[in-house]
């Protein structure tokens, strides 16, 4: 188990003040004397397990998923173990308040529930002292941050300084779904403006009140924050989140062959969308290679899918001009081919010579596709016609409506399964409850990027990897996949239980580590029990002792 930094052990209300350190109503009798606590307590000693019952009970009593947000974000703030003790035991319940779909509108609301700083911000007024900045927050271990300039906040577009609720968010998963300690996470936002008006005129907007920083300027600002990221915390990973497309491809491009970095909209959703095709083709008993993927969608998340999905046909043993082939897009403008002016370079690459075509149906009927994979953040653009007209080219249409939150997924479960007759193998990146049709009960997976980058962060950290490679993705989708029992994928699962996810993190960490030690990324010798190895950083949301 990863042991907690050691810290003076502060007395009195001070160690109360100390979310690392509290427990309490759990301080024993011994530790209230020891430690100046007498009477500032009620006198009953709890146990955890009877704090963590009380916490669920008040949570029960809120009246919305959002007010069980700030109720638990307050609890990270007085009692980080208890937190985290709840995040851990009670994953599937808490995972959509703390972040898709709640975070969103968290983020949307974040000026008007803020109480605690919970990250790290940095301005576009602090270019020249970044690093100053930086050694501001209290932690020097750490390895992993997540960064946001809050410029494409899941599927609600530019949320300026707003955003920072994403990478707190996916902090508490590392911690929760990977064990990574807390004290080695850093959440940071970098603020350059918003070009969102409604932000703009609000008097209780927190961020910048200027138009977006872009050009030479953002990139100056960018690089002066991984540099000093990186001297300050020399084995940290920095993991980019939520940035506009233009700057996400270019960034991503830039930093992945010089530093320890990836971007989770790109990598992290290429893997788990991969990982829930590799599960589906258990249900169907077909190959990668048979598919023809149609994908609506073409920024981040689609170009990513798509780089991975080349990957692994590539190493399938496929050329790569007919990998891409097997890949098709849809955008806002319709059907992705070469005849196209308007292509950018990443588009361009998976363009194809047909005929331009805009109707959804009529390209579905054209492109005879096995899978659709929603990544457009378009509510309802797989209408009834069109899971009609996919149902109509193969038995078994693999349908994935990826977007959050769930105001603008593809398609809802309910509707998937039942404009198919019952024939889709379905997943959604948010959640959705069983469906009874057709004399079946169907159990929908949720493709959570959860899955994916916990577990790749720690492996990255653990064997303290120079760089993160697209191979480690490819390996912890696969991973993922085997991870699916025969069980799961007979109710129409095509991830494992949220409840199993620190077993699952545990696996793609282990696989993650050995691509590194294989490319000689990693700066350790090999353990001689990689699993124990692994096993024994992941930290658990136990109380010590102070006696």
């Amino acid at each position: 188990m990863t042991k907690m930094p050691e810290k003076i052990i502060p007395r009195g209300l001070q160690l109360l003040h100390d979310p690392v350190l509290n427990k309490g109503s759990a301080f024993t009798a011994v530790e209230r004397d020891a430690l100046d606590l007498h009477g500032l307590l009620p006198p009953h000693v709890q146990t955890q397990a009877e704090q963590v019952e009380r916490v669920l009970g008040n949570l029960a009593r809120k009246p919305t998923d959002l007010e069980r947000y700030i109720s638990l974000i307050a609890l990270e703030g007085r009692n980080q173990t208890l937190f985290y003790r709840i995040l851990v035991d009670y994953i599937e319940q808490m995972m959509p308040i703390i972040y898709t779909p709640t975070v969103g509108e968290a983020c949307q609301q974040y000026g008007k529930i803020f109480r605690r700083p919970g990250g790290l911000f940095i301005s576009a007024e602090d270019r020249g002292r970044v690093a100053e900045v930086l050694r501001n927050w209290p932690d020097r271990d750490v390895r992993v941050i997540v960064v946001t300039d809050g410029e494409r906040i899941l599927g609600l577009g530019d949320q300026g300084s707003n955003g920072m609720g994403i990478p707190i968010g996916k902090l508490m998963l590392y911690t929760a779904c990977a064990g990574v300690h807390p004290s080695q996470c850093l959440p940071v936002t970098i603020d350059v403006g918003t070009n969102n008006t409604a932000l703009l005129v609000d008097p209780l907007y927190f961020g910048l009140h200027e138009r977006r920083l872009r050009g030479p300027e953002y990139d100056a600002l960018i690089d002066e924050f991984v540099e000093a990221a990186t001297k300050l915390f020399p084995r940290v990973l920095i993991q980019f989140e939520d940035f506009g497309n233009e700057n996400a491809f270019r960034l991503l491009e830039r930093y992945q062959e010089r530093i320890c970095t990836f971007n989770d909209d790109i990598q992290g959703t290429a893997a788990v969308a991969l990982a829930g095709l590799y599960s589906a083709l258990r249900i169907t008993g077909e190959t990668l290679r048979d598919q023809r993927v149609l994908l609506f969608g073409a920024g981040e998340a689609g170009i990513g899918i798509a780089n991975l999905l080349v990957l692994a046909l590539t190493e399938a043993g496929l050329p790569q001009n007919e990998a891409r082939a097997r890949c098709w897009f849809v955008d806002s403008k319709g059907l992705v081919v070469r005849s196209r002016n308007d292509l950018s370079s990443y588009k361009l690459v998976f363009a194809q010579d047909h005929e331009p075509l805009a109707d959804t149906v009529a390209i579905i009927e054209s492109v005879r596709p096995s899978v659709l994979i929603g990544v457009s953040g378009k509510p309802g653009v797989f209408s009834r016609a069109v899971l009609e007209a996919a149902a109509r080219q193969v038995a078994r249409p693999i349908v994935f409506a990826l977007s959050n939150p769930t105001s603008l997924v593809e398609c809802t479960a309910e509707e998937a399964y039942r404009w198919t007759q019952g024939r889709a193998i379905f997943a959604s990146g948010s959640p959705f409850d069983a469906v009874s049709l057709f004399g079946h009960r169907f159990v929908p997976g949720q493709g959570n990027n959860a899955y994916i980058f916990p577990g790749v962060g720690l492996g990255v950290i653990a064997c303290a990897s120079r760089l993160v490679t697209d191979e480690m993705f490819l390996a912890a989708a696969q991973t993922l996949a085997q991870q699916v029992s025969q069980a799961e994928l007979d109710e129409g699962r095509l991830y494992p239980r949220l409840t199993h996810i620190r077993k699952v993190s545990h696996a793609v960490a282990t696989a993650v580590i050995r691509v590194a030690f294989g490319r000689g990324l990693a700066r350790m010798s090999v353990p001689n029990d990689l699993d124990e190895y692994v096993r024994l950083l992941m930290y658990e949301p136990e109380y010590r002792s102070y006696i």
